[in-house]
């Protein structure tokens, strides 16, 4: 996880360093196994120095989701939108990548450990329809002005959005939760077809 994010929100150093520390615990142990103590290790301070910014767990999470935000937004951001297959291309990748390491499973189980629950929490629901929202206004936005532009045909971008992205966090879930190794990709190719069907004018 990168440090620094893209939000309105200017966070201190202190609690950069414990959003840091969070997100080590919760590789090491997963939502389960979390508690201020184990962050607190992590941060290799006391728990005290946790509970002066967070008053429980629960309080900390919701703030380190909001962390979350800006690394999701910052890490499907391209360098240019003068081609916007390229930015697809770009965003499906940085989201659902054929290959990964285990520190990024672990990464990718985590988030999906944390999204469960919303099933129960206002506040993960909050935080995690903030998520999608972004990510779906992302790639919207990306297929806008593909179409502004004649590289798309004119198509409703909200639901192509809509589609994308659900696709995207269906194989996640898929990837985490079962050892079906080729189904990644599979579900790259089905939607490459899709967005080929969907965006590419017709001759």
């Amino acid at each position: 996880m990168a440090d620094g994010g893209t939000s309105d929100r200017d966070w201190t150093e202190a609690e950069e360093e414990i959003m840091l520390a969070t997100y080590r615990a919760l590789l090491e142990h997963g939502y389960a196994g979390l508690s201020i103590s184990r962050i607190a290790d992590e941060l290799g301070k006391s728990k005290a120095s946790i509970y002066y910014h967070y008053d429980s767990k629960e309080v900390l999470l919701g703030a380190f989701l909001e962390y979350a935000i800006d690394q999701f937004e910052s890490s499907v951001q391209t360098e240019t939108g003068e081609d916007p297959w390229a930015e697809l291309e770009h965003v499906v990748e940085k989201l659902l990548p054929l290959r990964v390491d285990e520190e990024k499973r672990r990464v990718q189980a985590t988030v999906i450990g944390l999204r469960g629950q919303a099933v129960t929490s206002d506040a993960f629901r909050e935080q995690f329809t903030e998520i999608d929202e972004q990510l779906a206004a992302t790639i919207r936005d990306i297929v806008q002005r593909g179409i502004e532009n004649g590289t798309f045909r004119d198509v409703d971008a909200d639901r192509v959005a809509e589609h994308v992205l659900a696709t995207i966090n269906g194989a996640m879930y898929g990837r985490v939760t079962s050892d079906r190794e080729t189904a990644v990709a599979a579900v790259r190719v089905s939607l490459s077809s899709y967005l080929d069907t969907e965006l590419r004018p017709q001759s």
